[in-house]
């Protein structure tokens, strides 16, 4: 189904609230640990991962001297992330830094952008041009562990949000600046991807901008559509069934959280604002929540 942001279908819509205001540049990849039972989430251009416990309210920050894109659970109780050019293992108590692998080391030009672990406990993560943006020479990479990397998709333009159908047969992808949400048939056992297809497709005269994404229990995909302030809730058809609004334009990723993985938190952005547009929405790049009556799942930890 093609999208303009600018008029869609008439949807059931809710509001979400703030949980935490953050001035974050690129607040992204949020993740909830229900080891800690606290969401972390990173400020990308300025080499953040927050902590945000909700019972308290509360949000510390380990500071890095690097861009960190993504982080996940690691099988080892603490986080792994992409940082700018690089896989790493990160101790969320000490903000130690064990750096694992390293992509595109001859693209200056090029870093990390998001990331997700599939069921199977594999890291997939791609990268983008962050000089030429839009420029189709980044790529969607495999990572199982040290020595094994593989890169999967080719030609990418901005590699943004990947999910998994509840039964772990589908894979979804957004290649930002083509506009879409795509799917693949996705073998469990190998990690494969075909098949390829558009499951949603924006308008890009209206700058609705495909970035990150989550898919609940239902099997339905949760995706920000950046310049619009929404979180839109896609059917397995890719059909709009509901929409989540906050007063931020550039909501960029979502994941459910909480003890019964009933909580949709929403991270957002301030690039590309300009000084009269923070000051007509100086919410942008905070954490934001709601209780969409709809349940997520458990991200899987990094095997690696």
């Amino acid at each position: 189904m093609k999208f303009d942001p600018r008029s869609f279908p008439q949807v059931p819509e809710m509001t979400a609230e703030l949980a935490f205001a953050n001035p974050s540049t690129l607040g992204e990849s949020p993740l909830w640990d229900e080891r800690r039972n606290v969401l972390f989430w990173v400020d990308i251009d300025e080499g953040k991962i927050h902590r945000f416990d909700p019972s308290s309210g509360t949000n510390t920050t380990m500071q890095f001297s690097t861009k960190v894109s993504s982080i996940c659970k690691a099988s080892s109780g603490g986080l792994a992330a992409t940082m700018k050019k690089t896989f790493a293992r990160i101790d969320p108590e000490t903000a130690a830094i064990e750096i694992l692998d390293t992509v595109e080391g001859d693209m200056p030009e090029n870093r990390f952008n998001d990331g997700k672990v599939d069921r199977q406990g594999r890291y997939r993560a791609g990268t983008m041009n962050e000089v030429k943006i839009g420029t189709p020479d980044a790529g969607l990479y495999l990572y199982e562990g040290p020595g094994k990397l593989k890169k999967k998709i080719s030609e990418v333009t901005i590699s943004n949000g990947t999910g998994w159908s509840p039964d772990g047969t589908v894979m979804y992808y957004n290649d930002t600046l083509r506009y879409s949400v795509f799917a693949y048939d996705f073998d469990p056992d190998s990690g494969e991807i075909s098949n390829r297809r558009v499951f949603a497709e924006f308008e890009p005269l209206a700058q609705g901008l495909p970035d990150g994404l989550t898919v609940d229990a239902e099997g339905h995909v949760w995706c920000a559509v950046v310049n619009y302030g929404r979180m839109l809730r896609l059917d397995p058809s890719g059909k709009l069934e509901r929409a989540v609004t906050f007063p931020a334009t550039r909501g960029t990723s979502c994941t459910f959280g909480g003890p019964d993985f009933d909580h949709l938190y929403i991270t957002t952005a301030r690039e590309c604002l300009s000084s009269a547009e923070i000051a007509s929405q100086p919410l942008s790049g905070s954490l934001f929540v709601c209780s969409p009556g709809v349940k997520g799942l458990s991200e899987t930890a990094f095997i690696g």
